[in-house]
């Protein structure tokens, strides 16, 4: 029987306790069953780009699983390109930040996490770790799900839909950069993860 590794990876100053991640892993451990096992992989990140993704495919390698499946918001879907196009595998992106060294330049420096104030220092080094991990074009669109928000108020929705042409895209009209009506979008998550 084929198991999956379904591993999701946060946004930008974010935490495996955000709302996206905590509806997203219920709906996942909602669908696994002994016949259809799924290994639900939400890790902290790390300020650094490279040692978050050392701490990732770590797991990746470590873990048994016939399929995997990356889930990556905002930052984490900068990320979620980089292991799709390395791994051959699904990808879903919500509001991906495709890229991230150009966004991220202007907030070098000391930053706090959003959901615990816990202070974190995002150094110059960490540009040239995320420039290290930049997917220029993904070579299979089929392996993407993109859903974008016209009203990101981060990042432009436009660049996102090129980026990912020809792969599935769910563009929303309004919304937010933490897509606020997440929850309603869910299935279409679910329905592409589960193909």
């Amino acid at each position: 029987m084929p198991s999956t590794l379904l591993v999701y990876l946060h946004g930008f100053r974010s935490s495996p306790r955000s709302s996206k991640a905590v509806i997203t892993g219920e709906a996942i451990q909602a669908l696994a069953t002994p016949e259809n096992p799924i290994e639900w992989f939400c890790p902290q990140l790390l300020a650094s780009p490279k040692a978050s993704m050392d701490l990732v495919e770590k797991h990746i390698h470590d873990s048994k699983h016939d399929r995997l499946v990356v889930v990556g918001s905002s930052l984490g879907g900068f990320y979620a390109n980089y292991l799709a196009e390395k791994y051959g595998c699904k990808a879903v992106a919500l509001n991906p930040a495709v890229r991230a060294p150009r966004e991220l330049a202007p907030h070098v420096g000391m930053l706090t996490s959003y959901d615990s104030d816990e202070p974190f220092d995002f150094r110059p080094e960490y540009i040239d770790e995320l420039n290290a991990l930049q997917v220029e074009s993904i070579t299979k669109p089929s392996r993407y799900f993109l859903m974008a928000a016209k009203g990101d108020e981060l990042l432009d929705w436009r660049e996102m839909v090129e980026f990912y042409k020809g792969a599935e895209q769910l563009v929303l009209e309004g919304s937010d950069h933490g897509i606020a009506e997440y929850p309603e979008h869910l299935p279409k998550v679910i329905q592409f993860i589960s193909q």
